[in-house]
């Protein structure tokens, strides 16, 4: 990677080549970059640029420090860095130390992306589902020290793309229980999260910011661009019939779903004749139908399994009174009839089926009403 490096400068007595001018000219990728020479001597001239931070290092250990503006190096102005060296008087005095330059500009557009799915468990319907979700951030250096102390090492060049690396992880593995716990808070489903993205955003915000700030970046902004759900997933499916039936409830009641359920469960019975009423019954209870419902089919899916009994058959008697032929008398009249003495035990009957007229005693269905029918009374 090129970069606008100004150097001017002078060979010494010893071909020795001495850099006047230390400088930087960054861009939005690099957040810090040290600076390629080592060989420095007392009086060369040391520009900050605006939004950078300038550090002077010896033996891996963070000496001075310089915000923007330009300066001439001297005992004066680089204090610690003087101890450490005992630099020698002179304007032209040599010396070794490394210049490490932190960019403090803002960089807004650091991508971020779930590479494959999290499991989470819709909270309002209970349904597994795989979710994706991406978006971008944006950094800041607010702290350039803790940075080049905590995350860079001895890198000598660190870009967006290496934060953006480092906090992948941390960002992901964070964005699995903050999703999670802004699902189960508000009581969102899956399917109706894209309505939030806004507070999502600054949910997450204001969560992840304190991973970063360990390491002297400001998370200045997260932005959650899509949160999504493959649409054939089995789990999808489920989820999203979880919801047409939720939202029937809602509207219709529970007890008129339940009915209509019901119906439908007998609906299929009858178009599938050779099918089992039982394993329709198992159907319908497990779409959700209940407890209530499904004893209610029980009961109508049972009757439905069960061959109905044949109506009783209407039994009646032709009775010889008077030898005229009357009737036919169903039992009841017949009854009446031998309460009011009209028939007695030796009356001729006859009935469908019967070959020839016989005494009434010897017909089963009335022997009884003449054992229930009390002895004339008594005479004077």
């Amino acid at each position: 990677m090129l970069h606008n490096l100004e150097k001017n400068i002078n060979l010494n007595k010893n071909n020795m080549a001495i850099i006047e001018i230390v400088k930087y000219q960054a861009n939005n990728e690099e957040f810090v970059y040290k600076f390629p020479s080592e060989d420095l001597r007392f009086g060369t001239q040391l520009i900050v640029n605006i939004s950078q931070t300038a550090f002077f290092v010896k033996g891996g250990v963070i000496l001075d420090q310089y915000e923007s503006g330009t300066y001439t190096l001297k005992s004066e102005n680089i204090p610690l860095l003087n101890k450490i060296i005992n630099l020698p008087f002179g304007s032209s005095s040599p010396f070794q130390a490394e210049v490490w330059f932190v960019n403090l500009i803002s960089k807004m557009d650091v991508k971020w992306g779930t590479a494959t799915p999290i499991q989470l468990e819709d909270p309002k319907y209970g349904v597994i589902v795989p979710v994706r979700a991406y978006g971008q951030y944006g950094i800041k250096i607010t702290n350039a020290r803790l940075f080049l102390e905590t995350l860079v090492g001895n890198m000598t060049l660190f870009t967006s793309e290496k934060i953006s690396d480092y906090f992948k992880g941390k960002v992901l593995s964070s964005l699995t229980s903050l999703i999670s716990n802004k699902l189960i808070k508000d009581n969102v489903s899956v399917l109706e999260i894209n309505a939030l993205l806004n507070e999502m955003s600054d949910f997450a915000l204001t969560n992840l910011n304190s991973d970063f700030n360990k390491f002297g970046i400001e998370l200045i902004n997260f932005n959650f661009i899509s949160i999504n759900v493959p649409e054939e997933d089995p789990s999808i499916v489920k989820l999203k019939e979880a919801k047409d039936i939720a939202a029937k409830i809602r509207i219709i009641g529970r007890d008129i779903y339940q009915m209509d359920r019901s119906f439908d469960v007998l609906d299929k019975a009858a178009e599938n004749e050779g099918g089992s009423i039982g394993n329709l019954m198992s159907t319908g209870i497990g779409l959700g139908i209940g407890i209530g419902a499904g004893n209610q089919m029980s009961n109508i899916t049972n009757n439905l399994n069960t061959t109905p009994p044949h109506p009783p058959q209407l039994i009646e008697f032709f009775v010889l009174i008077k030898n005229e032929q009357n009737g036919p008398f169903d039992l009841t009249k017949l009854n009446e009839l031998i309460i009011n003495g009209t028939i007695n035990k030796d009356t001729l009957v006859w009935k469908k089926g019967m070959a020839n007229w016989d005494s009434a005693r010897n017909q089963v269905e009335l022997a009884n009403f003449f054992n229930a029918t009390p002895p004339p009374p008594p005479s004077n």
